[in-house]
């Protein structure tokens, strides 16, 4: 999709609730400052006064001088149309996006200079552990002859997966004096989506505790009719439907079948980016390292043809773009470089679910959703779940990943294994005394917990957990 911002009034458009603000600065932004005129009307004036002809000749001339820059600056302004002619792209972690920017002059005169810039966020350029790094310059200072048209273009290497905001461009441009600036927002910005990379898991045995399933459980909660075991001799208490009536006839004593206990494989994964229990300080490697968690094993039961979902109340970056948006016109440089980042506040209320399902669908869906999630201030891990609980699937087990837990949050857990549901924690912390002063409470209400220290650990956290079932 081409998108290309020709004037003022198509940028404001953008994000309605901005412009009237931006038309109000533009007429204050536009008209020569006031001490200017006052200047060239008092030469003007003293030399009426005394007769100074070279007092009004400087008058005329500086006023004829200024008009001529403040007509040029806007000309050039408005006759230099931006058009970003790449799209929006869906890659995996450590590819290239090509961000390419074309820029008009659509004038009959020259335009001397005009500054073109693709802004990218702060946050995604951190030196520490920088999302992306940038292969070309996103800057540059081109003069255009009439009609004539110039590319700004470079290359954006991926190297963490989330919702990347490339753009938007913001041309300055100005008379030859430096009496005049002019800001605009030119192409509106483009986005990538930066899938989190999927680890393939050695095994995936969860059951829930729904019976009757794919999967043998070491904890007879209720025989499975479709899984055999054996015989034995029949015993009182042993329901009639039971009976094996084959090995009853052939020996003449009453048998009974033994049936497997069995129960169903699948997951509602719920993932925890509340701000408070995903401290800043270990940002944005832990986080990273539970959507990877989570995208592995959505995989694994996807490829095993196994029912599964997600909720979070993180935040959905492309929501966030929608509900929030990003500036569509400035007249102030720093401003416009501000609207290309992301707000550090968010007080969303509304935890993301993706019911249960199977098939590439819902895998595409949850993977897309994933690499999206962002933290968010709103709903805690416990809000969360009590606000969720009557949307959260009871047929599968709910496996829960955490950096931290408070107290509301370990008490909710509690009370939804208590309520019958198949719960199943993993702590996503280095330090094994985090875990341990997590896991604990959990433990002792016979809630699976597991400990998710590295990258490594992904592939085997959940062939551990049938281990300790």
């Amino acid at each position: 999709m081409k998108t290309a911002v020709t004037s003022q009034a198509n940028a404001t458009s953008a994000n309605p609730t901005s412009a009237s603000s931006t038309s109000a600065n533009s007429t204050s932004a536009g008209v020569p400052k006031f001490g200017v005129i006052a200047a060239i009307a008092g030469l003007l004036l003293v030399g009426m006064v005394f007769g100074a002809s070279l007092w009004v000749l400087a008058g005329v001339a500086a006023g004829l001088l200024i008009a001529t820059n403040y007509a040029l600056a806007n000309l050039w302004s408005t006759s230099t149309i931006a058009e970003r002619i790449t799209d929006d792209e869906e890659l995996k972690i450590g590819s290239l996006v090509a961000a390419t920017v074309t820029v008009t002059n659509t004038s009959r005169l020259p335009t001397v200079w005009v500054l073109v810039e693709d802004l990218l966020a702060r946050q995604v350029l951190d030196a520490d552990a920088p999302a992306l790094q940038i292969e070309g310059e996103r800057l540059a200072v081109m003069m255009l002859w009439p009609g004539e048209t110039k590319e700004l273009s470079y290359k954006v290497r991926c190297h963490r997966r989330g919702y990347v905001q490339i753009g938007p461009t913001v041309l300055e441009t100005g008379d030859m004096m430096g009496l005049f600036r002019r800001f605009r927002v030119g192409t509106q910005p483009q986005f990538v989506t930066v899938l989190p990379e999927v680890v393939a898991l050695t095994s995936y045995e969860i059951g829930s505790r729904r019976p009757i399933g794919e999967i043998r459980m070491r904890e007879n909660v209720m025989d499975d009719p479709t899984r055999l075991r054996g015989i034995r001799q029949w015993q009182i208490g042993d329901p009639m439907r039971s009976v094996h009536w084959a090995a009853t006839a052939r020996t003449g004593t009453l048998h009974s079948k033994i049936y497997e206990p069995s129960s169903i494989v699948g997951a509602t994964i719920i993932l925890d980016l509340h701000v408070t229990t995903n401290p800043k300080h270990h940002e944005p490697v832990r986080s990273d390292l539970a959507v990877t968690a989570a995208a592995s094993i959505a995989s694994s039961l996807h490829e095993s043809n196994e029912p599964f979902g997600i909720a979070t109340n993180g935040r959905d970056a492309a929501d966030r773009i929608r509900t929030e948006g990003w500036m569509g016109d400035h007249r102030v440089r720093d401003a416009a470089a501000k609207a290309g980042s992301m707000n550090e506040s968010n007080d969303r209320l509304r935890p993301i679910i993706i019911k249960p399902s199977r098939g590439p669908v819902q895998f595409k869906e949850v993977h897309r959703t994933l690499a999206r999630l962002e933290r968010t201030d709103g709903l805690t891990l416990a809000e969360m779940l009590v606000e969720s609980e009557s949307q959260l699937s009871t047929d599968t087990t709910l496996l829960v990943i955490l950096q931290q837990a408070t107290p509301e949050s370990i008490a909710s857990l509690v009370g939804l294994s208590n309520r019958g549901r198949a719960v199943a924690v993993i702590i996503n912390t280095a330090d094994i005394n985090d875990y341990t002063s997590i896991a604990g409470p959990l433990i002792a209400s016979r809630i699976p917990t597991f400990h998710l220290a590295s990258r490594d650990a992904i592939a085997d956290v959940c062939r551990e957990m049938l281990l300790r079932a």
